[in-house]
């Protein structure tokens, strides 16, 4: 479903800021997969989930989504197999718009639009039954303004939003980051299931072992811009934090200062 061949990235070449971001990064996916993506500050997680989305073009190498070769596609044109989730809940929903018009946003992406704007019974009878599958009670509140709601409320709202229309690839950059740890695991919750009931294929950036290693069915984990870890299957749920500390240790030949490279 994705397959990344050899991606490198730097920025701003012959500069005094000169950064190498990417050094040959190769992943494949396939479909419905969920792989975890850990790894220490300036590792290059977040520049491999922005590169996949076309937030800017590699330097070399290839991306494939479904397929298709979108390499050299700009991030509005990826956009249709995509699926995004920021780290920030302000993120992937109009604030001053009630939940059914974000709903009905989304809904229709990618569908061709007339004049006519105004959803029928039929519509919110539809994002009545997706709000209500959260648990959170949305589905009695779709006249709010989602401005209004908590973080957490609104990044699982992102999160429906997001795969309403079963994208190709789920991308997930931090998106529990900034919520309290009681909230995080209740959207956790419901990135597994949305992932598991609809097959979805997701990549989840993350600080958390404790996360990357419960969630989903690979983990990679990353260093100054290459992947030095790959677990999956059974070999992953298996994984413990010593492990993991241990296969960096040997896959980058250096130690770890107790979990500080990693966060939590």
């Amino acid at each position: 479903m994705l397959k990344i061949d050899q991606i490198y990235k730097t920025f701003n070449p012959g500069t005094i800021t000169e950064k190498v971001a990417l050094q040959g990064v190769s992943l494949d996916l396939k479909e419905g997969d969920f792989v975890t993506v850990i790894g220490g500050n300036g590792a290059g997680k977040s520049t491999m989930l922005n590169a996949v989305a076309g937030v800017f073009p590699v330097d070399q190498g290839h991306i494939m989504i479904g397929g298709a070769d979108v390499t050299r596609l700009p991030e509005h044109k990826r956009a249709k197999y995509l699926g995004r989730v920021f780290q920030d809940p302000m993120t992937g929903t109009a604030a001053t718009m009630n939940i059914e018009e974000n709903m009905a946003l989304a809904f229709r992406r990618g569908k061709p639009r007339g004049l006519r704007w105004g959803i029928t019974a039929s519509e919110r009878d539809q994002y009545r039954e997706h709000l209500k599958s959260l648990g959170l009670g949305l589905e009695d509140r779709m006249a709010s303004k989602v401005g209004l709601l908590s973080g957490g409320q609104r990044q699982a709202l992102t999160l429906l939003m997001a795969t309403l229309q079963a994208p190709k690839l789920l991308l997930l950059d931090e998106h529990t980051a900034a919520l309290d740890p009681k909230t995080a695991a209740k959207v956790l919750e419901i990135t597994q299931k949305i992932v598991d009931e609809q097959h979805l294929t997701a990549m989840m950036v993350t600080h958390n072992m404790k996360d990357a290693i419960a969630i989903g069915n690979r983990l990679i984990m990353m260093n100054e811009g290459k992947i030095v870890v790959d677990v999956s299957g059974e070999e992953k749920s298996k994984l413990t934090r010593r492990d993991l500390m241990g296969l960096f240790e040997k896959a980058a030949g250096k130690e770890l200062d107790g979990d500080r490279l990693l966060l939590s």
